[in-house]
């Protein structure tokens, strides 16, 4: 049996598109994505990022089937009412489909996909990112969760996890009888891990262009400025470690990115007088290969993150890494230890104890790049594959049969 399969999300976003293309080349399912916005696409001024100008550099839309719905509200970001699309329910009725895939559950667009293919009597697939520690939540808030969960579990037939912490949510708020099929958070392995091996013969002349001494270990961040990345952080603990001959810290820091807490940062750095650190601002999507191969650790100190991809990306490239236990990809993707290290979020002292071991053990961010390259290969775009397929078992009569 060959299953028609829409899959309704926000806009074309640069980390699913690769899984996308996959899916697509499977001989049995017909996959038709239907986006709500082309903000991605046309470039947008990116808030997160501290309203820099942003269009992706890699394709979006190529290698798979797609189509922008019509609607209300298409200029400006994307939120739970913005964009508001129509026309979903005749898109699922004229396009004969076998099932709904939707991203989300948090937007007006993705509860009109999940109440049209209700209605027309099609199983739905959900995927998210949530997870219990994603923010504080009062009581009041906790309780209306809890009544909307009633509402939306009989209107969905399986979920797909996108790791340890995203299934505890489900488990959490759903009602107990939602199957559940394990799609993890994925990136292109190969991409990330041929183009930071192609970056390897540049190295040292990014390292020259940014005033990097040699043989003294790189440790980068590269995300949004925000203040839930806690940047600060790890400023904070980069300063604290212990100076080396000539009263110098035996590291530098890199700093990847735009955004809000920007000015904050340049302050903090100016008036430690550490000439170590370097802000190099917004990198796009295949610049940042040069950046993972000149790196010796990669940190990741952020609350209330749902997964955090670029430790995929990171790890791709057979680099250690270090993260809070907020990240969501922490308890599937580090193990703390052995490819890079898990620390309490908000414990400067300890994320500075995890980035002096590096520094004191010149030889480790190496073997534990070789862990993390190991480790991702365990969490891969052919695993999403097989996950989307079982759940597409149970939810569609005569798939896979």
């Amino acid at each position: 049996m060959r299953v028609r399969l829409a899959y309704f999300v926000s806009h074309p976003i640069q980390y699913q598109t690769p899984l996308l293309r996959r899916i697509a080349q499977e001989d049995d399912i017909d996959l038709t994505v239907f986006f709500s916005s082309d903000l991605s696409v046309r470039g947008y001024s990116d808030e997160g990022f501290g309203g820099v100008q942003v269009k992706w550099d890699i394709p979006l839309l190529e290698g798979y089937r797609h189509e922008f719905l019509p609607g209300i509200r298409k200029s400006g970001g994307v939120g739970v009412t913005r964009p508001i699309s129509h026309g979903i329910l005749s898109c699922l009725r004229k396009g004969k489909f076998d099932a709904v895939w939707v991203h989300g559950y948090h937007t007006l667009d993705s509860m009109h996909a999940i109440l049209a293919a209700k209605l027309l009597g099609l199983p739905v697939l959900l995927r998210a990112e949530s997870s219990l520690d994603d923010r504080p939540r009062g009581g009041a808030k906790l309780a209306a969760k809890k009544v909307f969960f009633r509402m939306l579990s009989p209107l969905v037939n399986c979920v797909m996890p996108i790791g340890s912490k995203n299934e505890a949510y489900w488990r959490t708020y759903l009602d107990g009888k939602t199957p559940m099929f394990r799609m993890p958070y994925s990136v292109d392995n190969e991409y990330f891990r041929q183009r930071a091996a192609e970056a390897a013969g540049g190295r040292e002349e990014l390292r020259r262009s940014l005033g990097l001494e040699p043989r003294r270990p790189v440790m980068l961040f590269a995300s949004k400025l925000q203040t839930r990345k806690r940047c600060m952080d790890l400023v904070e603990a980069f300063l604290q470690l212990r100076r080396g001959a000539g009263d110098e810290p035996t590291a530098y820091l890199l700093i990847v990115g735009d955004g809000e807490e920007r000015g904050a940062l340049e302050r903090r750095i100016g008036e430690s007088g550490s000439p170590h650190v370097r802000m190099l601002g917004f990198q796009n999507q295949s610049e940042l290969p040069r950046f993972f191969d000149l790196c010796d650790v990669f940190v990741l100190p952020s609350i209330h993150e749902p997964w955090g991809l670029i430790v995929n990306e990171v790890m791709s490239a057979g680099r250690a890494v270090v993260v809070t236990d907020q990240v969501g990809c922490a308890p599937d993707l580090v193990c703390d230890g052995e490819n890079g290290f898990v620390f309490p979020a908000g414990n400067v002292e300890a994320l500075s104890a995890a980035l002096q071991r590096f520094v004191d053990n010149p030889g480790l961010g190496a073997r534990m790049g070789q862990k993390s390259r190991e480790r991702i290969a365990e969490c891969s775009f052919e695993q999403d594959v097989e996950g989307l397929r079982r759940a597409l078992q149970v939810a569609v009569r005569g798939f896979g049969v």
